[in-house]
């Protein structure tokens, strides 16, 4: 996924005209990747990947700041296990919205580093052989850093990793998306 992101983002680079980012406005985005999931669950040791999708809306104040809220699924984590002799299927899934702020550092025109954090307002469900097991509802921490490439005046690139804090346990999210400023 790495690999591709940054071939994605090389070719970008070379074959699109020069771009500056845009000044403030009305930002909506829209990403989707990897969710990871390890971590001990009752007795389950699980250790499973998912596709998650993520979109946001927010305030962009200028090239520096960013106010944004969304919504992030991270899919279903799926895996068996085989107790006794007797296999027992786990499912997880959780989404939820968020509320934060993102920083950016522009590295040119076209390039910029950002970091985003903030609230993660969730709701899960875990079952065991397709009985809910428990249904957790939380409000927690998320950060994330990535990169993004202006690719046009008003639509960007971005690649970023986050870590997603569910309770006791943590999702890392790794993605792609693209962003566009009104």
């Amino acid at each position: 996924m790495k690999t591709q992101t940054l071939i994605i983002a090389a070719v970008l680079a070379v074959l699109t005209p020069a771009a500056t980012f845009a000044e403030s406005g009305f930002i909506v985005g829209a990403s989707v990747g990897s969710a990871e999931l390890s971590d001990d669950f009752g007795g389950f040791d699980v250790d499973a990947d998912s596709t998650a999708y993520r979109f946001t809306v927010g305030w962009k104040f200028n090239d520096y700041l960013t106010i944004e809220g969304g919504y992030h699924s991270f899919g279903q984590f799926d895996q068996s296990f085989d107790i006794e002799g007797e296999i027992v299927d786990l499912s997880l899934k959780a989404d939820g919205f968020t509320l934060g702020v993102v920083g950016n550092l522009p590295l040119g025109d076209r390039w910029s580093l950002f970091a985003r954090s903030g609230a993660f307002f969730w709701d899960g469900d875990a079952e065991i052989n397709n009985v809910s097991a428990a249904k957790p509802e939380e409000t927690n921490f998320y950060f994330g850093a990535g990169v993004q490439l202006a690719i046009g005046e008003k639509l960007s690139l971005t690649a970023d990793g986050s870590r997603y804090d569910l309770d006791d346990s943590a999702s890392n999210v790794i993605s792609i998306g693209l962003n566009y400023t009104f």
